[in-house]
C-alpha cells in the first residue's frame, strides 16, 4: 500500500547529509514524501528521525551497483506509488595534483559521480515515465563549466553529467519527463573538507581557518547548502524550465565565456591559481 497517501515524490541520493539533506528537508517541508537514500546509514537514521518516518522512507544504497539502484528504487515506488523527481545528488571528491592521485581511488570518482548518474537514469526512468510532470535532476558542478586544476578526474565526471543532461533532455522528451541538473560553486558540505588532497603541499586547514579563507563574495563566495536545494525547488517547479542550474546564478558566466573564448578562461583560470601555474612550468 501506498505510504504517501498521494503525496508527490522524490528519491534523493547523498541525503544522509549536505545539499541531499538540505533537499530532503525542504521537500518534506512542503509536503512531499522523500525517499532518502545513502551509504551513511546514521545519517539517514537521524534525518529520518528528523522528518517523521510518515515523510521519509531510508534506504542504504551504494549508486555505483546498479542492482541495488534498481532495488532501492523499486522499494520506494511500492510506498510512494509515484515518482515526480529522481535527485542523482550523491557524489565524491578527490583532490591533487593528475599524477598524484592513485588511479584507485580516481576510478572511485567516477564510479560513483558518473556510473552512479546512470544507474540512476537507468532505474528511474520506468517510474517517471508513469508519473505526470516528472523529472531527472542531477548535482554537476561549476568544474563542468571549465575544467579546474587539482580536481581534474571531478571535473571530468561533472562534465560527464552535464553532457548526458543535455543528450537525455532532449531524448526523454517523448517520455513528457524533463531533464535538467545544477552546477554549485562553492558549497558549505562536509565534501569540502572530507575530499583528501593527494599531492600533500596543502595543508588541510581548521575548521576556522576554513571559514575565514571561505569568499565572502563573488561567484566563487561559500554558499549555504540549503542554496541548492531551494535550487531544485526552482527547478521543478518553474513556469519556464532551463536545462542548467547554477549557485550562484553568476557561475553561468564561465560558460557563456568559455563557448566564444576558451583560451580566454583558461587564463583567467591560470591567473586564479598561481602556484599551480609556477609548478607546472618547473
Amino acid at each position: 500500500m501506498s505510504q504517501s497517501t498521494g503525496r508527490q515524490a522524490v528519491f534523493i541520493t547523498g541525503a544522509a547529509s549536505g545539499m541531499g539533506r538540505e533537499t530532503a528537508k525542504l521537500f518534506a517541508s512542503k509536503g512531499w514524501f522523500v525517499g532518502a537514500s545513502d551509504v551513511n546509514e546514521a545519517g539517514l537514521s537521524t534525518l529520518v528521525q528528523e522528518l517523521g518516518s510518515e515523510n521519509c522512507w531510508t534506504a542504504k544504497l551504494d549508486v555505483t551497483s546498479k542492482d541495488a539502484f534498481d532495488g532501492a528504487l523499486a522499494g520506494f515506488y511500492a510506498k510512494a506509488g509515484r515518482l515526480d523527481l529522481l535527485f542523482n545528488n550523491a557524489g565524491i571528491g578527490e583532490s591533487g595534483w593528475f599524477e598524484d592521485v592513485p588511479y584507485e581511488a580516481a576510478m572511485r570518482v567516477v564510479q560513483i559521480n558518473f556510473v552512479g548518474a546512470l544507474n540512476g537514469a537507468y532505474a528511474a526512468l520506468p517510474y517517471l515515465k508513469k508519473t505526470a510532470n516528472s523529472m531527472l535532476f542531477t548535482t554537476s558542478s561549476s568544474s563542468a563549466t571549465y575544467g579546474m586544476p587539482r580536481i581534474a578526474v571531478y571535473a571530468a565526471t561533472k562534465h560527464g553529467v552535464k553532457g548526458l543532461t543535455e543528450a537525455l533532455s532532449v531524448e526523454w522528451a517523448r517520455h513528457g519527463v524533463r531533464v535538467a541538473d545544477v552546477l554549485p560553486g562553492l558549497i558549505d558540505t562536509a565534501i569540502l573538507r572530507s575530499t583528501p588532497n593527494r599531492s600533500g603541499d596543502m595543508p588541510k586547514p581548521s575548521e576556522d581557518e576554513f571559514y575565514a579563507k571561505a569568499p565572502k563574495t563573488g561567484m566563487f563566495r561559500l554558499m549555504p547548502a540549503s542554496s541548492v536545494a531551494e535550487c531544485v525547488w526552482e527547478a521543478y517547479h518553474a513556469a519556464k524550465p532551463k536545462l542548467h542550474y547554477y549557485v550562484p546564478k553568476e557561475i553561468a558566466w564561465i560558460d557563456r565565456i568559455k563557448g566564444f573564448a576558451p583560451s580566454y578562461m583558461r587564463g583567467r583560470i591560470m591567473k586564479l591559481f598561481p602556484a599551480l601555474a609556477a609548478r607546472a612550468e618547473k
